[in-house]
């Protein structure tokens, strides 16, 4: 397989996740857009790294720290949409329209 291929492919992913996030009305869709996005940029990295890039680790280390990077992120997203869920009841993102508590 080539490096277009890889990329067209990462670019697809990326584009899935954009949609879940601007289309989708539930938090949980939303957060696994996100996820998406960042699998779609792990994805190019390592496909640069396996292709462009003269030291292996470059991208290794990149595609770690972005996986170290969504697993906070979903941490503190999962503890917001539990408690958006305990004070609102429902986690549509209609309904979150005002910022005070």
């Amino acid at each position: 397989m080539t490096l277009e291929i890889w990329l067209l492919f990462a670019a697809v992913l990326f584009a899935f996740g954009i949609y879940a996030v601007v289309a989708r009305r539930n938090l949980i869709a939303v957060l696994i857009g996100v996820e998406l996005m960042l699998n779609a940029a792990s994805l190019n990295f390592m496909a640069f790294n396996r292709f462009v890039a003269t030291d292996p680790a470059t991208g290794q280390i990149i595609v770690l720290f972005i996986m170290g990077l969504a697993a906070a992120e979903v941490a503190i997203a999962l503890s917001i949409v539990v408690q958006v869920f305990r004070s609102r009841g429902g986690i549509r993102t209609d309904d979150l329209n005002e910022l005070k508590g």
